[in-house]
């Protein structure tokens, strides 16, 4: 296999897009391709290695989506059950109509509809409830007294009718909490990230990791300010006029010292987070043969779950001819992806560049990162995807 195609293209990107990045390609269980371009530090002139830690933001939701698929798995969950039997706070739920206005919704929220952005919870962390969970927790945000606060809030539409992105895998990780009376961050590196040997992912960052870390930018387009929302962000990016900045190393989704974010969370190396998309290649397996899942549930999870009026919401750019199975992009549709990859590749991507492609059929785990929010996932991620593809 020659990956100069890949070789050639982070360079294009590192040249003209992003600061720096890095990559990690496993096939059938072996690491095939491994490979770093521009920089790290872009005023110091720091070559980027693979070896930074960085924050993944978004791509978080793989080892949530995970975790809550092993307690699916233990007969801990059923998808179809509602969410109120394991968060009773979610028992009755009211409907935003506008205006202040409030309708009281019809149907429950059930779990499936967590896993698959239906539940019709947003994005909006400045909230009443985000609010009672500070006063509640003094400031430290545990993660299962979060998820029940987020309750309080109203809901945009009736549960399992539209897909909207929202926190419904910050209320997931708060039910892994929960049902395993464990915080989030040591349930998942009991039964994840130790398992896999995945020995440099964390959930907060310490002394240590901020200083292996590469700095942070953004990209501004002309006549915006640095202040833009990271995941209105990941929506726009088209145009080439804008600056890269120093927006330096912080996280707006990690609220306090014991919110492990579900969504946004994890900090790692490129290196180490490779070794979870390689094991949703082998099915559950990871390279070193320990199983994290069945091959049943890294099935259901690339199944789209939407339908024709819920997949119209999902509608970004680079997800053109994706459906939306367990947390996951999943392509459905080849010829209206302009996709050279296999139907059922899936993954996910990070409001600062970080993006997981793992496609079980043909044994590819892929973790690229590059640390620029706004990170032009409509340029890069398809191009991206057809780039590793033409190499095997």
């Amino acid at each position: 296999m020659d990956f100069s195609n890949v070789k050639n293209f982070m360079d294009k990107l590192s040249r003209e897009k992003v600061p720096g990045n890095a990559v990690e390609i496993y096939l059938g269980g072996k690491k095939v391709f491994s490979y770093s371009s521009g920089y790290s530090n872009l005023e110091n002139k720091t070559r980027m290695t693979g070896n930074e830690h960085l924050f993944i933001y978004s791509c978080s939701k793989l080892t949530t989506i995970t975790a809550a698929m092993q307690l699916l798995e233990r007969g801990e969950i059923l998808a179809t059950d509602p969410l109120y039997d394991y968060i009773p706070e979610y028992r009755e739920m009211y409907i935003n109509r506008g205006g202040g206005e409030l309708e009281k919704a019809k149907n429950p929220i059930l779990i499936k509809h967590l896993f698959n952005m239906t539940a019709g919870l947003s994005y909006n962390m400045n909230t009443d409830a985000f609010k009672k969970a500070r006063e509640l927790t003094g400031g430290r945000m545990n993660t299962d007294v979060v998820a029940r606060c987020i309750a309080s809030d109203p809901l945009s539409f009736e549960p399992g009718t539209r897909w909207q992105y929202s926190l419904c895998h910050d209320v997931l990780a708060g039910l892994v909490s929960i049902i395993s009376g464990k915080p989030f961050r040591d349930y998942v590196k009991e039964n994840i990230f130790e398992p896999l040997g995945m020995n440099d992912s964390y959930y907060h960052v310490n002394e240590k990791i901020l200083s292996n870390m590469a700095e942070q930018y953004s990209f501004v387009p002309k006549g915006q300010d640095t202040n833009f929302d990271i995941v209105e962000a990941q929506k726009y990016g088209k145009t080439n006029e804008g600056t890269i900045v120093n927006v330096g190393k912080r996280n707006s989704h990690i609220h306090g010292e014991e919110y492990d974010s579900g969504g946004a969370g994890i900090i790692t190396t490129v290196g180490d987070y490779a070794l979870l998309t390689a094991a949703l290649a082998g099915y559950g397996k990871g390279i070193n043969g320990e199983r994290i899942l069945s091959k049943g549930s890294v099935e259901l999870m690339r199944t789209n779950t939407l339908g024709e009026e819920q997949i119209k919401n999902f509608n970004w750019t680079q997800v053109c001819g994706y459906g939306y199975g367990y947390g996951v992009r999943t392509l459905i549709d080849k010829a209206r992806a302009g996709s050279i990859g296999n139907v059922g590749e899936f993954g996910w991507g990070g409001a600062a560049g970080a993006t997981a492609l793992v496609d079980p059929e043909a044994g590819l785990g892929v973790f690229y990162a590059h640390h620029m929010l706004n990170p032009r996932e409509e340029y890069y991620q398809p191009r991206l995807r057809n780039v590793i593809y033409s190499c095997l």
